[in-house]
């Protein structure tokens, strides 16, 4: 069996206040450099820092209709998702699909970054929200 993953892509960290959590991390941990990207349509705000190349997406939501926002009432704030990255997103899904693997995305969407995300079921993986994360290829 080929492996799909390519590497750790970003680690998606639930929390209420965006700038509260950005002050901690950059007071405790020296992480100073964010991006702040809003995304109204999916009634949240994030900010991603790097930590050699694997990212800290800090995902807070701006309204009840948020998809994690009642994963943050009910669980309260930590890891939300690990993300992987891939590098055919839609072979990967057509591969997991004929091994049955749940999934909540059959196919891929638009990410941050010109990215194209997928995410698969907790269950699937013990428990473990999972994001697929294709890049885009780079211009010649």
């Amino acid at each position: 069996m080929e492996q799909l993953l390519t590497k750790v892509d970003h680690l998606g960290l639930a929390v209420h206040d965006l700038e509260q959590a950005i002050a901690s991390y950059r007071d405790q941990l020296a992480l100073d450099q964010w991006e702040i990207i809003e995304m109204p349509e999916r009634h949240m705000r994030v900010a991603v820092g790097n930590v050699g190349d694997t990212l800290l997406e800090l995902i807070a939501p701006t309204s009840p209709e948020a998809a994690f926002a009642k994963f943050l009432a009910e669980r309260g704030e930590g890891i939300h998702h690990i993300a992987y990255t891939v590098a055919n997103i839609d072979h990967v899904l057509e591969q997991l699909q004929a091994q049955g693997v749940r999934l909540i995305d059959r196919e891929a969407r638009p990410g941050i970054h010109g990215t194209r995300i997928a995410f698969l079921h907790p269950k699937a993986l013990h428990g473990v929200l999972t994001e697929l994360v294709e890049h885009p290829k780079p211009i010649i």
